[in-house]
């Protein structure tokens, strides 16, 4: 107790701007007073923002929701549980709209702390989406005007300007979301102030909602559900079930950025969430083994804040075993386990090397392992991996690494281009070399210091 006590006390007087790059972040959405509706002690119940802010254990706030996107009047709502709601509170003339100024002071407060505050657009019984595109074009400068960097008289956060936006679409098709985002991403380039566009989407890759969006538009980190989903928590271990790996391939291969970081979603605490609960040991563990495997892993979200302080302080203990993993720099696990052969017989449980992961197979497995555009595959990625994994000739093993041919041919193999794109397991010339990428790349030159490039063989 006295450890947790002093390192409170460290975290309550030091504070650091926001990194998207780190591996230590932490986002917990404040707005739906979640241990209320859950029927939580009343004196738990969801303080103000500015409350939560007074150390270091969160990073991002998203306040959730905007919950109706054309209300009365043609103006969106936004509904706060006990905090603002158009309800209790005046809204503005016309329309269902709140006006929630007295936030302002709170969101202030908190981004001096160097905190992020987001706008979380959704929610389970949202009543949400567009019905083309224009709509949503329109929609992305509305959302602009009333919280970001844009202008008008409906300010429901009087003054504050948020840091961005969150998409926590749960229903339809997702249709327009993408011109939604790209109007969004056009007004916020060129602004003096940075901000950012995050999604959560449930663990089942790809979303129902978003995953063509996800796809298509680009995003600076997305706060993957695992929970209420049979890919939750509770199935870490299950190579059927857990699927980080899918989303880090994802972020690293079919993202249009592909810097964009993945957070493992949780809920903080037995009545956050329906299931997919576990304890913070638990937690802690699976998040720490994903910041050693992936290189997307960017932190874990919480839902919600009300949960996490009544939990023993949730968010704080998650943050401090994040902290205690390291917040900067990613170095690739070996490829240990033996390469992939077409020829090889690989049962359930199986592990193999193969384009830049280490994989284990679901059950018997009868195809290649899959990438992230072909999900349902019989393997499962347990880790991103550099080098070259052990050789396997059908089913016996050899533990030494393959050597580099030096008299390989490489006919029919293009010549790295500096502005191309390529994939782990693609492969290029350069400098009369044959070479393999062994991750998502472009720009780096094989044989530099980024290593991301494996010497293949001699042309």
């Amino acid at each position: 107790m006295a450890l947790r006590v002093l390192f409170l006390a460290v975290l309550s007087v030091s504070s650091w701007a926001f990194d998207n790059t780190r591996y230590d972040n932490t986002a917990v959405y404040w707005g739906q007073n979640s241990l209320g509706a859950s029927g939580g002690a009343v004196a738990d119940y969801q303080k103000t923002l500015s409350f939560y802010c007074n150390d270091n254990a969160v990073d991002v706030f998203p306040v959730a929701f905007l919950n109706v996107f054309f209300g009365t009047g043609g103006a969106p709502s936004i509904n706060l549980a006990n905090t603002c709601n158009p309800v209790d509170n005046a809204t503005f003339p016309g329309t269902d709209l709140p006006n929630c100024s007295k936030l302002a002071s709170d969101i202030a407060t908190c981004q001096g702390k160097g905190k992020l505050v987001t706008l979380s657009l959704g929610g389970q019984t949202g009543s949400v989406g567009f019905a083309s595109d224009a709509q949503a074009a329109t929609f992305a400068q509305t959302i602009w005007n009333l919280f970001l960097g844009g202008s008008s008289s409906t300010r429901p956060f009087g003054a504050a300007v948020l840091d961005g936006v969150d998409l926590d679409i749960e229903g339809g098709t997702g249709a327009s979301y993408v011109t939604f985002v790209n109007t969004l991403r056009s007004l916020m380039n060129g602004a003096s102030k940075r901000y950012y566009i995050t999604a959560a989407p449930q663990c089942v890759y790809p979303d129902g909602a978003l995953g063509g969006v996800l796809n298509a538009a680009n995003f600076d980190a997305i706060y993957v559900q695992f929970y209420n989903n049979p890919c939750s928590l509770p199935h870490f271990g299950t190579a059927s079930a857990w699927n980080f790996g899918i989303w880090d391939q994802w972020a690293r291969t079919l993202s249009p950025n592909p810097n964009v970081k993945v957070y493992i979603g949780a809920p903080a605490s037995t009545g956050a969430a329906g299931s997919g609960y576990v304890d913070i040991g638990t937690l802690s563990n699976i998040a720490v083994q994903m910041r050693q495997s992936f290189p997307s892993f960017g932190g874990v979200m919480l839902w919600d804040i009300s949960q996490a302080y009544a939990n023993n302080r949730f968010d704080l203990a998650i943050k401090n075993a994040l902290v205690a993993a390291g917040g900067a720099g990613f170095i690739f696990p070996a490829c240990s386990a033996p390469t992939y052969s077409t020829t090889g017989t690989y049962v359930g449980g199986s592990t193999v090397s193969y384009q830049g992961y280490v994989w284990q197979a679901k059950w018997y497995a009868s195809s290649a392992p899959a990438v992230a555009a072909n999900p349902n595959g019989d393997w499962s990625a347990i880790s991103a991996c550099a080098g070259a994994g052990t050789t396997t000739t059908g089913t016996s093993t050899s533990t030494s690494p393959p050597s580099n041919p030096t008299g390989g041919s490489c006919a029919g193999v293009a010549a790295w281009v500096s502005t191309a794109i390529y994939v782990g397991g693609q492969q290029a010339t350069f400098s009369g070399s044959l070479w393999t990428a062994q991750w998502w790349t472009q720009g780096d030159t094989p044989g530099g210091t980024v290593g991301v490039w494996l010497k293949a063989g001699t042309c």
